[in-house]
């Protein structure tokens, strides 16, 4: 590959078992098999990591190539050369331009990848595809952990054929898309985080972006974070995941919404309906968490709950069963492959007038000044009488200022001004509405366990607690959006 070019993939996990059912399943071509070791390096202070970036020496078939990897996600920008040095040659041109030559001085070997390759390439659907089935092993000092992919990569032509060979693929065998790398993969082993829940990262944003390729950022980064918790829910059951899981799919709602005047065809709405169920599936699981997690933080020495609490137990643990049987599903499977799909190739990016070519081209940061005073004002009204309005209307208002919050937080980089004191002051308005809102689903809740006897008269008694608070709650939520309503826009062009 030349220096430079965009690498275009698509990886997925998968069982060991399975490797050999995809490749009879893939169309013909010669296989080719080769064991391939990679050594990963980094600064002492992780430079690379932090900068998205990727540095290797690869050694199989008698060669060792060099390759610098930036970005993550479906397309990154690739680096490489052959090389017949032991070690790294620094001066490597991409590697000057990712670090200066103090910091090169300090780079070594972090993490080895061992791996089995099975690979092959083949025309499909007018586009040139390279098949290749990976089955080995990343080790990180004493840490070790094994690795079963199938990676797609496109060679030549346009990728929409590689979505359709991938969901061929997907009915022959559980392929589930992941778009970390064995990088992100060997980095995780280090720090431990291999495993953990995956939170919200920031969408690479900057300006130059059209309102299509801002959305798209923002997108895939959500994408990242299901993906990863699906990962992490599907070894074993986490509050944290679940919530995470969560955060990212409302996310990705929220940017399909906001840019909804961009991002518009025919398969916008079955994405839609697909985010909505993932989120609805883990939606009890994170209802009964916070409940719990409410009911432990009420100190108080008169409130006896030990008749509720394995009650409760016993609903959040069927109701994680459900989240993490969702995200082990051909649907959840389906769902991050489709969106995948659309938010790369779909119609929107293509289709329509002058005028939605005019949309979708427009700068980024005039495209979220426009979305960010409209959902500005949209939390205005909702939340102009928060003292004088039920739990519905505040919920609504609850709801506008998250997806305020979430539009801030995605723009900020776009502008020059500070946004952290308008952020502040919208998640400090979100919290207290969601105090608000949590006392209204115990309620809900509650009524749906169907509780009798010691049970039900704790739960009211909690309940009744709850709703002593609430005065308290309105008048902070009150001052949070008093404070809101004064607090400058960031996002002056």
């Amino acid at each position: 590959m030349s220096a430079g070019e965009d690498e275009i993939e698509l990886k997925f996990l998968c069982e060991p078992a399975d490797l050999a059912v995809v490749l009879a399943a893939a169309p013909h071509g010669e296989t080719y098999e080769k064991a391939l070791v990679s050594t990963y390096y980094d600064t002492p202070q992780g430079d690379l990591r932090k900068a998205r970036i990727s540095l290797r020496i690869r050694e199989g078939g008698g060669k060792r190539v060099q390759t610098l990897k930036r970005g993550d996600g479906f397309a990154r920008e690739e680096h490489e050369q052959a090389i017949t040095t032991d070690g790294l040659d620094l001066g490597f041109p991409a590697l000057k331009d990712a670090l200066p030559p103090a910091k090169r001085k300090t780079l070594s070997p972090i993490f080895t990848v061992r791996v089995i390759r099975r690979q092959r390439t083949f025309d499909f659907g007018g586009s040139s595809i390279e098949l290749a089935v990976d089955e080995g092993e990343v080790q990180a000092g004493e840490r070790v952990r094994r690795i079963s992919e199938v990676e797609l990569e496109l060679k030549g032509g346009d990728c929409r054929p590689m979505f359709d060979l991938a969901r061929e693929l997907s009915r022959t065998a559980p392929l589930y898309l992941s778009f970390d790398g064995k990088a992100t993969q060997g980095q995780g082993l280090i720090d431990g985080s291999d495993r953990s829940p995956r939170r919200h990262d920031k969408a690479p944003l900057a300006r130059g972006l059209t309102a299509a390729g801002a959305f798209q950022a923002i997108a895939r980064n959500t994408l990242v974070q299901i993906a990863a918790n699906g990962v992490v829910l599907r070894e074993a059951d986490s509050v944290e995941a679940v919530h995470q899981l969560r955060v990212a799919v409302r996310r990705l709602r929220s940017a399909v919404s906001t840019f909804s005047d961009v991002a518009d065809d025919d398969h916008a709405e079955a994405i839609k309906a697909e985010l909505k169920w993932l989120a609805g599936a883990c939606d009890e699981a994170r209802d009964l968490d916070v409940f719990a997690e409410s009911a432990a933080a009420l100190v108080d020495p008169t409130l006896d709950l030990s008749a509720l609490a394995p009650v409760v137990e016993a609903a959040r643990a069927r109701a994680h069963a459900k989240a993490c049987a969702a995200v082990a599903s051909g649907r959840f499977r389906d769902l991050v492959l489709d969106t995948t799909a659309w938010v790369e190739t779909g119609a929107w990016l293509s289709m329509g007038g002058k005028a939605h070519a005019k949309r979708r081209d427009m700068d980024a940061d005039r495209f979220a000044a426009k979305a960010l005073d409209r959902r500005r004002k949209r939390l205005l009204k909702l939340a102009a009488d928060l003292k004088g309005v039920d739990d519905q209307a505040r919920h609504d208002a609850r709801i506008a200022a998250k997806k305020l919050r979430y539009a801030a937080e995605a723009f900020a980089p776009l502008f020059d001004a500070d946004a952290k004191p308008f952020i502040k002051s919208v998640k400090q308005l979100q919290e207290e509405l969601g105090a608000l809102n949590d006392a209204a689903v115990a309620a809900e809740l509650v009524a749906r366990l169907r509780l009798k006897g010691a049970a039900l008269a704790a739960a009211r008694t909690l309940l009744t607690a709850r709703e002593a608070a609430k005065p308290k709650s309105v008048k902070g939520a009150v001052k949070a959006m008093e404070r809101l309503a004064g607090s400058p826009a960031f996002w002056v062009i």
